[in-house]
């Protein structure tokens, strides 16, 4: 296997003990994975990944989705259609902003 262009995670607000407690698995972030990777496939993306984290500690800005190489954190993605945008960022090598969360809200 190559390695992949991108990487998309998604907080699934799992803490050590295993036991999913934050906000994004409240707000059903899980359910978008398939959803994810159903939209990875129609679009012939190649070379994107999704997988779910422990958490991301940014609880109030929940649902989080983030994309590597390019460290894009997105906040408050409650929907598909805002993962829609996010997918078309990516493809147009953009930046939904959206949803984008600016370098302090980051800083842990």
């Amino acid at each position: 296997m190559e390695k992949p262009k991108h990487h998309i995670l998604v907080c699934a607000s799992f803490r050590p003990s295993g036991e999913p407690k934050g906000k994004c698995h409240r707000k059903n972030s899980m359910d978008f994975l398939p959803y994810i990777e159903n939209e990875i496939i129609d679009r012939g993306l190649e070379g994107v990944i999704v997988s779910s984290t422990c958490c991301l500690k940014l609880c109030d800005e929940g649902p989080i989705l983030v994309i590597y190489p390019e460290n894009i954190w997105y906040g408050n993605v409650t929907s598909e259609d805002a993962i829609d945008e996010i997918l078309d960022a990516l493809e147009d090598g953009g930046i939904a902003k959206e949803y984008l969360l600016s370098d302090s809200t980051c800083e842990a």
